[in-house]
């Protein structure tokens, strides 16, 4: 006769993993990287700690694989967003939109990507500068869309605007994360967005004309 221990749940290796991934979520969201242990994210498992160290190697490990989840489901949720949205300055400014209210939102997990994930040494070989890779092509998709319709641009350095575009928005939320003042995703987001298409944007030819109306004029008086 088989024994069999009540209350006992065994679950396949993939549940396992989502189990001990969602409970070092909860735990590195609460405790931050060093205060969190491998004790306590086993104890909100419902676990015995050893049986992590069978999935993972150590607690960096974990909070890297736990951000790369992290990571990929929010990208996801982005392009089901970004899909119904159209328009160059639209488009543009629901990325910077999302990236800032995300921060403001869960500045406990932008902390620990930011400072113990991307700034690790094997940050590079992580899934996370694969899905960061894919998120600002994705705004490098979208200028090439403004230019090729005619709303932007021809001319432009595509890196040289990513960066200024990102640049600028973690310049900013860097005080944030740091606890130093608030965020406004909303107003940031217009802001930043209504600066970067001044620069990259096609001149109305109306205004363009106007402006040399003006300064043939000014020129004129001056003279």
């Amino acid at each position: 006769m088989t024994s069999h221990r009540p209350g006992v749940v065994r679950l396949s290796r993939e549940e396992r993993v989502r189990q001990i991934l969602a409970a070092a979520t909860d735990e590195f969201r609460s405790a931050g990287f060093d205060g969190a242990s491998m004790a306590a994210i086993a104890s909100r498992a419902g676990i015995v700690e050893g049986s992590i160290y069978r999935f993972f190697e150590n607690k960096a490990t974990l909070l890297t694989r736990a951000i790369e989840v992290w990571y990929e489901e929010m990208l996801e949720t982005y392009a089901r967003e970004l899909s119904v949205i159209t328009g160059t300055r639209a488009r543009l400014r629901f990325m910077v939109w999302r990236h800032l209210k995300t921060v403001h939102d869960e500045p406990e997990m932008c902390s620990l990507m930011f400072n113990y994930v991307r700034g690790s040494d094997g940050y590079r070989a992580t899934e996370v500068f694969r899905l960061n890779s894919l998120y600002t092509a994705r705004t490098l998709d979208i200028v090439r869309e403004g230019i090729a319709k005619g709303e932007l641009r021809d001319d432009l350095d595509l890196r040289l605007v990513r960066d200024v575009i990102y640049g600028g928005v973690e310049h900013r939320v860097w005080g944030y994360l740091r606890g130093e003042g608030s965020l406004d995703p909303e107003v940031l987001a217009d802001s930043i967005v209504d600066m970067v298409m001044a620069g990259i944007g096609v001149a109305d030819p109306l205004v363009a004309r106007l402006s040399a109306i003006e300064a043939t004029v000014c020129a004129t008086v001056a003279s």
